[in-house]
């Protein structure tokens, strides 16, 4: 696979290079659409006559708060560079795991193995990351060292057989698989798999007809996601317009085959438009949103089963009256690793 060089990755570059215009173009799109959606919301909200719908409407605004702070961080992130982007996903992997392991029950003697997880584990699997392709040369011999091979096998081989191993030796056999299960559970999906969205910025893509794309990878991060978050947002409108067959109703009973079918469809189209932001070609485009939109949804159910499970409404809470952290990125931690694998096999 061809690499990036380390002067595109590891070294300071001016904010428009590393950027790019595709991705000052996507950013624009948010925040228009952001902007359009808050005016709408500050209208509904002084008409005389409220609807019914006021909690909706409530709800609304709430989420559109999460995603004006979401995009500023973002924003932020982006504007460090190829690092500041990477550690900014590592510290939204440490507040997501902590919302994961505080819902649900641990032991004494379980303590040692989560400083294992949160302080040895989560970053050692971001500094992969950053690493990938380019690592420094006082850390390797050859130039042509890759630690994808690492970084794809490190939390779901050595740390999920260090984790029952660190827990036997504290001695508490109670719930003993129950306790290895759950910490297993929280690093494969909050850090493992969230950690392939910056994953995505250390491939060098090409298009499927062969020539090189000249964009920024960093688009291709923001495409997807906001195709995530797009899919999460029409699955739940095509579920309340539509909505009649419950996908798994004593795990959440708002999400629908009818929504997720709606979702897949829209999202699809939705993604094929902004196929300028992305390598790929604009039926190319619409696939991936659809296997994003899938992928989404699984994240959520998933998510909610663990909820319902623990007997909790939230994770967390990130913004009063609305939901934490993992809530918010469910979709991408399930998304992240599936786009990214199809991304580096047909795209590099």
């Amino acid at each position: 696979m061809a690499t990036l060089s380390s002067n595109t990755l590891h070294e300071d570059a001016n904010d428009a290079e590393w950027i790019g215009r595709r991705t000052f173009a996507l950013l624009t799109v948010i925040l228009v659409s952001l902007s359009i959606a808050t005016v709408v919301s500050v209208l509904l909200r002084r008409r005389e006559n409220p609807s019914t719908e006021a909690a909706m409407l409530k709800r609304f605004n709430q989420k559109l708060r999460v995603w004006w702070m979401m995009t500023a961080i973002l924003v932020f992130g982006f504007l460090l560079h190829w690092v500041g982007t990477v550690l900014l996903f590592g510290l939204v992997s440490f507040w997501a795991l902590r919302e994961f392991v505080t819902m649900t029950p641990t032991r004494r003697g379980d303590h040692r193995t989560l400083f294992w997880v949160f302080f040895v584990f989560l970053p050692l699997q971001y500094l992969l990351v950053l690493f990938g392709s380019s690592p420094p040369q006082w850390l390797v011999r050859s130039r042509d060292v890759d630690f994808y091979g690492l970084y794809s096998i490190f939390i779901p081989v050595y740390a999920s057989l260090f984790i029952p191993t660190r827990i036997a030796l504290s001695g508490d056999s109670k719930r003993f698989l129950e306790r290895s299960a759950i910490i297993q559970a929280g690093l494969l999906i909050c850090v493992y798999s969230l950690s392939y969205a910056p994953a995505l910025l250390d491939l060098d893509l090409v298009r499927t007809s062969g020539e090189k794309w000249h964009g920024s990878n960093l688009s291709l991060l923001v495409f997807l996601l906001l195709v995530a978050q797009m899919a999460s947002v029409l699955e739940r409108v095509w579920s309340r317009l539509a909505g009649k067959n419950v996908i798994a109703e004593k795990i959440n009973g708002s999400r629908t085959w009818e929504g997720l079918f709606g979702s897949m469809v829209t999202t699809g189209l939705i993604s094929a438009a902004l196929y300028w932001a992305t390598p790929f070609y604009p039926w190319e485009a619409g696939v991936m949103g659809v296997l994003v939109s899938v992928m989404a949804v699984a994240g959520t159910l998933t998510m909610s089963a663990i909820k319902r499970d623990r007997g909790v409404t939230d994770t967390g809470t990130l913004v009063q009256g609305h939901a934490g952290v993992l809530d918010q990125i469910d979709n991408v931690c399930f998304a992240a690793p599936v786009f990214y694998h199809l991304t580096r096999f047909f795209y590099t």
